[in-house]
């Protein structure tokens, strides 16, 4: 029997709701698990005997959507004891910045452990006061290296060392696939909580290969170290191909497409232009007053493979230029598997500086503190063009892919 006219249109019509505006919706791949997934398939054997505690956040989720604390802390087989929460805590009350203090869960009754801009020793001694054994790690990164999770990842393997504790990672995908690191690597003279050690800008790495590599190459000594990898997730595969739930990581990662573009247009929170904090669309929309349709035509004269740029006005609600009408544009991925995020910002910032007479820098040169080095700064001052500055950071670049390759789980 032929399907009625209204059942193709709803048919149709969801298709195209699943589908990521301008990227190829991926078909889900049922068969993939994430770390902690397979712990509890394993009946927490892993855990045995063992006071545990968690570093988590609300991305900590099974793909029923119930909380990895909830789930472990209703389990006898856990023997759960307290949570640590990162920046924007652990059940995601604070905005960036922010964090939710030390209090006990309203439902579960743990005490949660602030963990934020703490490190070493004191980190270390909030570890030991908790009475835990074994630190458990389980959090969604968005890819890029100044994002802080990874940070919270090292920070925390160095206080469990220094604390004599264990260390778990419970895997969970990259969001933008495995495949290639991009960008600058970080020089160690700049490095700062958006960036402790020499990787590179999108990494291209999961939470427990990055968890290897920081035990292997930059802890002065290392943790006793276990990672649950993930079965069924491949390198070249987007988040939409997981199958799981999405919850943002942080209130201005809103949705996978945002991941996607991170690595590169975060850099102008370096700049006097929004980064698009405060819209619906944060981190693909850029502006300032004053900027107007010739940024976007600018930048789409570039031809740059994957991407196309949006003459686009918005308000946005805080941050930068809150509650003012501004100009810029929207970035669009088209072909996500040819889209470079890090040479799509240097290009946004090469173009930026030269339509609109009043771009600045921030004055205290986040720009540096972000990219690794003076480097991008110091270049597109100097007039280099977007093809210049990538290709300054390429022998870093390569000298990092391969100390990567050692660590890397997945094919």
């Amino acid at each position: 029997m032929r399907p009625s006219r209204r059942a193709v249109i709803t048919a149709a019509t969801a298709a195209a709701v699943s589908a990521s505006p301008g990227t190829a919706a991926a078909q889900p791949r049922k068969k993939l698990r994430t770390g902690f997934e397979r712990l509890a398939r394993n009946g927490y054997a892993l855990l045995d005997g063992q006071k545990v505690g968690i570093v988590t956040n609300p991305t900590g989720i099974t793909r029923e959507v119930r909380h990895v604390v909830d789930v472990m802390h209703a389990d006898t087989r856990v023997d759960l004891r307290a949570v640590f929460g990162p920046e924007h805590g652990f059940r995601g009350t604070a905005q960036a910045g922010g964090s939710e203090g030390r209090y006990d869960d309203p439902a579960t009754g743990l005490p949660v452990y602030d963990t934020y801009l703490k490190s070493g020793r004191p980190l270390a001694d909030i570890f030991t006061a908790s009475g835990v054994d074994t630190v458990v790690f389980d959090i969604q990164d968005a890819g890029a290296r100044f994002y802080t999770y990874i940070w919270t990842l090292y920070d925390c393997m160095e206080a469990a060392q220094l604390a004599g504790k264990r260390f778990v990672v419970l895997d969970r995908p990259n969001p933008v696939t495995g495949r290639a690191a991009l960008g600058p690597v970080l020089h160690k003279e700049f490095a700062t909580f958006v960036g402790r050690q020499p990787i590179s800008q999108a990494h291209g790495m999961t939470v427990a290969e990055l968890a290897r590599l920081f035990n292997g190459e930059f802890l002065t000594e290392p943790v006793p170290l276990e990672t649950v990898t993930m079965s069924g997730w491949k390198r070249s595969e987007f988040y939409d191909a997981s199958g799981l739930p999405w919850v943002p990581p942080s209130p201005n990662m809103p949705t996978p497409e945002t991941a996607l573009v991170y690595a590169g247009t975060c850099m102008f929170e370096g700049t006097n232009l929004s980064e698009g904090r405060g819209t619906t669309r944060p981190f693909e929309l850029l502006g300032a007053e004053g900027i107007d349709r010739r940024w976007a035509a600018a930048a789409n004269g570039l031809a740059l493979p994957g991407v196309r740029f949006r003459e686009a006005y918005f308000a946005p609600t805080f941050s930068k230029f809150q509650g003012r009408t501004i100009g810029g544009v929207q970035v669009h991925v088209h072909d996500r598997d040819v889209f470079d995020p890090v040479r799509t910002g240097i290009a946004l910032l090469v173009t930026a500086r030269k339509v609109w007479d009043g771009f600045a820098w921030r004055p205290d040169h986040w720009i540096d503190k972000l990219t690794g080095s003076t480097r991008v700064r110091t270049m597109i001052d100097a007039g280099a063009d977007t093809d210049e500055v990538v290709a300054a950071w390429q022998e870093d670049l390569a000298a990092f892919r391969a100390m990567r390759r050692k660590y890397l789980l997945y094919r």
